[in-house]
């Protein structure tokens, strides 16, 4: 199950996405994010989920390879639709016993876990593509007006993107101690929900342990190299915008048209159904 988070891994391949500027890549990422709660309906989804499928297949980055991190989100998937099912009120469609599933908590429930499960699949597309080297400089460089009120935008997006490249790496030292303990008799399966969430306290003081183990040996790699922070750095491969950039601009642009076209047909749809 750990080793199945994808978020914050790089898969190298040759194609149109991997070669774009980060800072395209982290604007399409927010206008994907924001499309989705912003436009609700199911042809705005219907084409949210192709602009999705387009996007996975011109980045060469196997399906199954990406879908794998979905695995990591189930539990929470399922706590997501649970409660939107039971809790919202409307028209009953299904009653068990006091628990009533309605046909607004349905609607809710299904949009709540495409929701959830595109803002990973699409976030993972952006780390999957882009080094943690070229995110980095992609942040500081879209986060550069902020220097004027002196945010510290270099050490914001180092922080940031030494985060994305620890998550797998700390997924994995998670995976290693639960072997080691479960070789040693530990019990991480058995029992219910409370119970195997007790079980997995023992992991926390080694893996703390680790964490700041490796914390430390980073800072002092970096010292050891002279880094200094973001003050009078330059740059070996300075960003450029080509024309793939550009016109990835105009394809955002005409994906949010086609997103605000679908979701004002599925609203008058609606309107007329009632009508």
């Amino acid at each position: 199950m750990l080793r199945d988070m994808t978020l914050g891994q790089y898969y190298p391949a040759n194609s149109v996405i991997h070669r774009l500027d980060p800072r395209v890549k982290l604007a399409g990422t927010l206008v994907f994010i924001i499309s989705l709660f912003a436009f609700r309906s199911a042809e705005a989804y219907v084409a949210a989920t192709l602009a999705l499928v387009a996007v996975i297949r011109i980045s060469k980055v196997p399906p199954k390879f990406m879908m794998r991190g979905l695995k990591s989100i189930i539990m929470l998937l399922m706590i997501t639709v649970v409660f939107n099912l039971f809790l919202i009120r409307g028209t009953v469609v299904v009653r068990i016993w006091k628990l009533t599933i309605t046909k607004e908590g349905i609607e809710t429930a299904v949009f709540m876990a495409i929701r959830l499960i595109y803002l990973i699949v699409g976030s993972s597309i952006m780390t999957l593509t882009t080094t943690p080297n070229n995110l980095t400089d992609g942040l500081e460089k879209a986060l550069r007006p902020l220097n004027k009120i002196r945010v510290p935008v270099h050490d914001i997006a180092m922080m940031m993107s030494i985060a994305l490249r620890f998550i797998p790496i700390l997924m994995e030292e998670t995976d290693k101690i639960m072997k080691a303990q479960m070789a040693r008799g530990a019990d991480f399966e058995s029992g219910n929900l409370i119970q195997r969430a007790k079980n997995m306290v023992p992991l926390l003081v080694p893996l703390f342990i680790s964490a700041f183990r490796r914390a430390n040996d980073l800072a002092m790699a970096m010292e050891a190299r002279g880094y200094r922070g973001g003050e009078g750095r330059t740059k070996m491969k300075p960003l450029v915008y080509a024309h793939r950039d550009r016109m990835a601009y105009l394809v955002m642009l005409a994906y949010l048209l086609v997103m605000f076209g679908a979701n004002r047909i599925g609203f008058a749809a609606r309107i007329f159904g009632l009508s």
